[in-house]
């Protein structure tokens, strides 16, 4: 354990020294602090409540940033560490091949949680101040609307971990984490809504169709978020998806953190044959 926070705290010292954290909670504060007093502004017109909005938005905002700030930090950490020489240096000290890994993955899941928590925190907080009526509903919502979009964070972390594990040029897996973004978070999706076209109900539908959201993580977390709350749902216009739902909250946590384990297992098996 002593060994994982020394290579963790390591990670999160670089990340200080390359402006990492500063960027990224900078990043995350600005955008949704703009989306919060952008977003809600209409809400006493239509009779939302305005937290709710925040979720929907921030829910959107962050299946489009957060895994690409996830596999940003996280595609090179195992052969950009060989090709700098700086992988044998740390390894000729007493210390496992999964304890470097584990390490860094708590390290740079650390500044993804830091920027993601007082990024968004930042944003309901003024949303609080201006004096609008926020629920305790809303405030659970939000609640888990950060710890999964921590647990999102996590699931391309390790994916990016598996893709430094298997190459052996950066560059090579700079190009491979940028197409891993752009599968699962806009040519997934748009994939499957033509099939689902196209099929009209025959083949997918049903367990076929859960099976194939729960096969990209950021399905699990858009299902998450707007079903898991009447008011966010509504708003969202998911309340016909959440009444009809079959995959119920628990097994989309799973899918997440099912999505942060198996590739990060993945890499460490990797990276354990791996010649330096």
């Amino acid at each position: 354990m002593r060994n994982i926070l020394i290579v963790a705290r390591k990670e999160i010292q670089e990340g200080l020294r390359n402006r990492w954290v500063l960027a990224t909670t900078l990043l995350l504060a600005g955008l949704a602090l703009s989306l919060t007093f952008l977003g809600s502004a209409p809400t006493g017109t239509v009779g939302v409540r305005a937290l709710d909005v925040v979720i929907v938005s921030l829910s959107s905002l962050t299946i489009f940033l957060l895994p690409l700030i996830a596999l940003l930090i996280s595609h090179d950490a195992i052969v950009g560490e060989m090709e700098r020489g700086t992988m044998l240096l740390l390894l000729s000290y007493p210390v496992a091949r999964w304890q470097v890994l584990l390490g860094k993955f708590v390290g740079h899941l650390s500044i993804l949680a830091f920027a993601t928590l007082l990024g968004y925190s930042a944003a309901a907080g003024a949303l609080a101040a201006t004096g609008a009526e926020i629920d305790a509903e809303s405030w659970r919502a939000f609640a888990s609307m950060i710890g999964s979009s921590i647990l999102l964070g996590a699931a391309f972390i390790a994916v990016g971990y598996l893709v430094s594990a298997l190459v052996r040029e950066r560059g090579t897996a700079g190009g491979i984490a940028i197409g891993i973004w752009l599968l699962f978070v806009l040519i997934y999706d748009m994939a499957l809504l033509g099939m689902l076209v196209v099929d009209q109900g025959q083949i997918l539908s049903g367990g076929v169709l859960n099976a194939l959201l729960l096969l990209n993580p950021a399905d699990a977390y858009r299902l998450f978020n707007l079903t898991g709350s009447a008011g966010v749902s509504a708003f969202s216009g998911m309340a016909g998806v959440a009444q009809n739902a079959t995959l119920n909250p628990s097994t989309l946590l799973a899918a997440l953190a099912a999505w942060a384990l198996v590739p990060l297992g993945l890499a460490a098996l990797a990276f354990s044959r791996r010649e330096l």
